[in-house]
């Protein structure tokens, strides 16, 4: 008689410090995989509590109540398949990321991390102690499983001990969040593992936004040979049943479902989309409000956030001066129509003019400048800041990431608000994005299909119409030009003698490297957005506010 093993793979998404409510999806997990049959059923890295946690986890209290919870899932889950999930321990006064396993109302097994990964976002060396590697653990009937937590498998030397230790499958619970074009890098890595090893993987992910970061799932399993089994979708949650067959060689995957996966466009679209839908729906927000100006930017903005939450729930406000153009306010008028949202209008011309007269006795004899163009930025923000006050919507802010790189955005400004969707992307890709969104349209998507950006504003030359004739061109290199120069020296870390072998202008490089440095404190003071790429503004770039070297080599 053929011998099967059964795993339920929970790609869920828990919310951080909701551990009752994460307890009551992972007993729903537990009920989907024992209906189904499951011998085991495997959920994400820490996924009582969340993830990540940062600080919050350190304080006993927080650790206390989800070892109570745990233990209460045991018993909740006592008569039906084993259950593997993700909580923190303290064991002798030190903090451990453990993986749990489940059966019978106990806990019959109990991984600890060992490799803590210390990079980009991640800060789990100064959390947690790092634990000896763990051997497998056995399940009834079935195979001995060993289970390498997120970055113990990223190593060859957790895996293979846990195999030299017996184990015949290895499940690799995480808690990875995106970046542009991660996936190959990642499943390149697992299936190293899986051919090092001539074991089968499991390798289940979360999905769901926590702050900045957007966890995206896509969970799959290997054969030996690295032959993929089973892949589930992106960004979705969900249940899939893996059953593993013991042959001659082995415990082996049968062929299960496997998804395909978006392009790198499409992806960073949903994660803009996905990561502000879970934002207000874990902090408690319902509606949302932006300035709607004409540009790109914040057509964009706006095409996210009803994407995310329904035209019913976004509202958008025209703030025109004197050097708005025509243009501009059939633009913002096309896009809210586009998008169907409720769409204001409230000149700044009055409020302008009293701030005017107020400062006028102090700026007498003296010319208008940037100051003057900084009053309209922050009478915007202000008047966007009282309608968030008084409607309970939270205000949206539209600064791309080449604008907040270096400084051309407003501080108490157009910089003012909740969160920034669009903040890990560079002009040029917002400009692209919304090409692609126009063109497209997915079930995930709350808004029209269709052009939801009218190219009137893809095409026209970007302006933030804060004096007569204005373009961004004016104070800022091409945004090609400026992009290429960011990503070099943001992205990859170059030198400015880089950036010049690369064909751009020493003094345009020069330029833009002082004011990625002197916008510092902006970015310190700026609203979170869903991060993108791997050098995204705040964990994954941590430069000091005072900072006076400047690359001269």
């Amino acid at each position: 008689m053929t011998k099967i093993f059964r795993i339920t793979m929970a790609q869920l998404n828990p919310t951080v410090g909701d551990i009752a409510g994460n307890a009551e999806q992972a007993r729903a997990a537990w009920a989907v995989g024992k209906e189904a049959g499951a011998d085991l059923v495997a959920l994400p890295e820490m996924f009582l509590v969340g993830y990540q946690t940062q600080d919050l986890v350190m304080k006993p209290a927080f650790v206390a109540d989800a070892q109570k919870h745990l233990m209460q899932l045991a018993a909740d889950c006592a008569d039906g398949p084993a259950l593997t999930i993700g909580c923190p321990v303290i064991e002798e006064e030190r903090l451990y990321n453990a993986y749990y396993t489940l059966r019978g109302g106990e806990v019959i097994a109990r991984m600890r991390k060992h490799f803590l990964p210390n990079f980009n976002v991640f800060d789990e060396v100064r959390v947690f102690k790092s634990a000896d590697i763990a051997g497998p653990f056995s399940t009834n009937n079935g195979p001995r499983i060993g289970a390498p937590i997120c970055e113990d498998a990223w190593y060859p030397d957790v895996c293979e001990a846990m195999v030299e230790s017996g184990a015949e499958i290895l499940l690799v619970p995480n808690g990875s969040p995106y970046f542009r074009n991660k996936f190959p890098i990642r499943m390149n890595t697992m299936v190293a593992r899986v051919i090092e090893n001539k074991v089968p993987m499991v390798y289940i992910n979360m999905v769901g936004g926590q702050d900045d970061q957007m966890f995206d799932g896509g969970s799959f399993v290997l054969n030996p040979g690295a032959k993929l089994a089973l892949q589930m979708p992106v960004f979705e949650t969900g249940y899939a049943h893996v059953d593993f067959e013991l042959t001659d060689d082995g415990w082996v995957a049968l062929d299960g479902e496997k998804a395909l996966l978006p392009d790198a466009t499409a992806q960073d679209y949903r994660v803009m989309v996905e990561a502000l839908r879970d934002y207000m729906r874990k902090t408690g927000f319902k509606k949302v409000l932006l300035g709607l100006s004409g540009g790109i930017d914040s057509a964009m903005v706006a095409a996210i956030a009803v994407d995310a939450l329904g035209a019913e729930n976004v509202r958008c406000v025209m703030l025109p001066s004197e050097y708005t153009s025509q243009a501009s306010l059939d633009d913002a008028a096309a896009a809210a129509k586009a998008l169907g949202v409720k769409y204001d209008t409230i000149s700044i011309a009055g409020p302008r003019a009293a701030v005017t007269e107020a400062l006028a006795p102090l700026f007498e004899g003296l010319a208008e400048d940037l100051t003057e163009e900084n009053i309209q930025s922050r009478l915007r923000g202000l008047l966007l800041m009282a309608q968030s006050n008084k409607f309970g919507e939270m205000l949206l802010t539209t600064g791309n990431k080449s604008e907040v790189a270096v400084g051309y955005a407003t501080i108490y400004g157009d910089m003012s608000g909740g969160y920034n969707p669009i903040k890990d992307m560079y002009k040029t890709r917002v400009f692209e994005t919304a090409r692609w969104r126009n063109a497209n349209h997915c079930d995930w998507m709350k808004g029209p299909a269709g052009e939801v950006v009218p190219v009137s504003i893809i095409d026209k030359p970007p302006s933030a119409e804060l004096r007569p004739d204005q373009k961004d061109e004016d104070s800022l290199p091409p945004y090609d030009v400026l992009d290429g120069i960011l990503d070099m020296l943001v992205d990859q870390e170059a030198s400015v003698a880089d950036c010049v072998a690369a064909g751009y202008d020493r003094e345009t490089v020069k330029r833009v490297e002082h004011l990625i440095y002197i916008s510092e404190y902006k970015r310190f003071q700026s609203a979170p957005g869903p991060r993108l790429s791997n050098r995204a503004f705040w964990l994954d770039r941590r430069y000091p506010i005072v900072n006076r070297w400047r690359d001269n080599a």
